[in-house]
This record gives C-alpha cells, structure tokens and sequence, in this order.
C-alpha cells in the first residue's frame, strides 16, 4: 500500500497519510523519467504541478488507485483516461480558499489606493498626495465569475466592505443569498471590479480576452488569481492601454516561467510592470503558511474516506 509524492510538500504529509496506514515514498526531487520506471507500484499519486499526469503514465500506473492533487487545479490531468482507468482525481480547494480569498481582496485593497506606485514614488523620494488619492471599495460592485471554494470565499471577505457582490456561474445556481445571482449581461452592465475563479479547461483557456472585456459598460478592476491561460496577455496589455481595464492584479501568468519569455513576451510584460496601476504576485494567492498545512490534512481526509486500506 505504498504512495508515491513527486513533489514537495509541508512536511506534515508523511505522519497524516501513515497514519492511515499506508507507505509514503517522499521523492520531491523526483524527474518524470524515473515516475514513468517506477509508477506500476504505487496505489496512489500525490502531486503539485510539476508533472502532467497524462496517458503515457497512466497507462504505466497499473495499481494506481487514486491520484491527490494537493492544491484547487486539476488541468495537467488527464480527466478521461483516468476515469476510463477507474482512478479517483482528488484536490483540495477547501485548504487554500481562504488564502486566495484574503489575497483577492488584498489586491482590490492595494490597487484602488494606489499602494503600489505610492510606494515606488516615495522610495524614489516624491510626495504626492494628490496624485495619490485612492477609491473606496464601499458601494463598488464587484463581480466573481466562478462560484467555487474560491470565489464562494472571497464572497464572504468582501461583506463587511460594504459593496454590491454579483456572482456568476455558468456550471451553478442556487448561490450563496449573500450574493446577488446574475447573468453575464447584468456582470457587464454593473461591474466595477472583477474578480475570476475558473478553473484552465478546453472551454476557459484565453475565454477572458478583448472581445469579452469590450462588453463591459464601465472601466473595471480585474484581478486573476485563477489561471494565467485564461486571460491573454496580448488582449489585457490592449485593454489596459485603451483604459478598459484601468488597474489589474495579477497573481498568475499565461507563461509564468519568467526567467525563460521571449522577445514578444517580455515587451508585453515590461508594458503592463510600467502601468501605474499593476501589481504582480509569483502564483502564492493559495499558498500562504496555513494553507500549506491545511491542504495536506484536506487532501488525506480524502484519501481516507476511499477505504483503500
């Protein structure tokens, strides 16, 4: 009964999962050659996202029960072929909400009183207030399309702001009465600030782009903590130097192997750092210290409840 985690993790994982009676085989530094040599021994899988779980491993995991994704996203797995296979795809988006829910809203702090050029200016030594002065989230309307864990959450942080919350879910209804249910017609009329919790599929990837942004009726807030592939990069430099989006928060990339963009991107890139009114965040909304804990103890109450042992 032995498990296999190819990635690094807190280091609670270990005593949780054998204390459930299995064999943990802690291999962070793990390269996919070596998974694909010794996968057929394994019942599960516990990963991050270094390693697309696709056909070519799957086919070679014949005792593999269960894969855990320690973490909300599911994208680099193969849904079909592991379902074909009998596999259960576990996640834990419970264990990282509420850290992208306080990230979120941080962001929407941060940038509408314009924290992040005010702290340039004054270490460059320039005092301007004026220039400065900031918007109040009270009375905003904010509009968070994805009404998982995550938006759910940054629903509930957003409540004692004050401000019109609208949610929209093309896969839900019967949401939280904290929000107003709406449909993406009443999102584009009302929005002041936008928030996305989708998850990367066929039918999200680079979904948020011009002609989507175009609808809206008012300059907004967007903030992407989701996944970098569902909005293009090209389209948000676009929209924010017409001033369709007047500020953006940016938490994930579409290529966020940054060291390693070419000429195309790293121009789009040095366009939206020169905005006054940007601010950028190396894909940690969900990863704060709780989290890292809390995504373990989520993802082995999972495990536990297949009755694998």
């Amino acid at each position: 009964m032995k498990i296999l985690i190819s990635d690094r993790m807190h280091e609670s994982i270990i005593p949780l999962i054998e204390s459930e009676g299995f064999k943990v085989d802690y291999r962070p530094e793990i390269k996919r050659p070596e998974i694909l040599d010794i996968i057929r021994g394994y019942i599960g899988l516990v990963i991050r996202s270094k390693t697309p779980i696709d056909k070519e491993l799957l086919e070679k995991a014949e005792k593999l029960r269960f894969v855990g994704r320690a973490g909300a996203g599911i994208d680099q797995i193969d849904m079909e072929e592991a379902f074909n296979r009998r596999i259960h795809i576990l996640n834990a988006p419970e264990g990282n909400r509420d850290a992208v829910a306080e990230h979120t809203v941080g962001m929407i702090l941060s940038l509408l009183n314009k924290m992040p050029s005010g702290d340039r200016e004054v270490r460059s030594g320039i005092w301007q207030r004026e220039a400065n002065r900031g918007r109040e989230l009270n009375n905003k309307t904010v509009s968070i399309i994805g009404f998982g864990y995550m938006g759910e959450a940054v629903s509930r942080r957003l409540r004692p702001f004050g401000c019109d919350i609208l949610a929209y879910d093309k896969y839900k209804k019967g949401l939280s009465t904290a929000v107003r249910e709406v449909d993406l017609e009443k999102v584009f009329e009302n929005t002041d600030i936008l928030s996305l919790h989708v998850p990367l599929t066929a039918e999200t990837k680079f979904a948020y782009n011009y002609e989507f942004f175009r609808n809206f009726k008012k300059e907004i807030m967007l903030i992407n903590t989701a996944r970098g592939e569902i909005l293009p990069l090209e389209d948000l430099v676009k929209l924010m130097d017409e001033g369709k989006i007047w500020a953006a928060g940016l938490d994930v990339l579409q290529n966020e192997k940054i060291d390693q963009l070419n000429e195309g991107e790293k121009a789009l890139m040095e366009n939206l750092w020169a905005h006054p009114n940007t601010i950028f965040t190396p894909h940690v909304a969900g990863w704060s210290n709780e989290s890292y804990r809390k995504i373990n103890e989520t993802l082995v109450n999972k495990i536990k409840l297949l009755n694998l042992v």
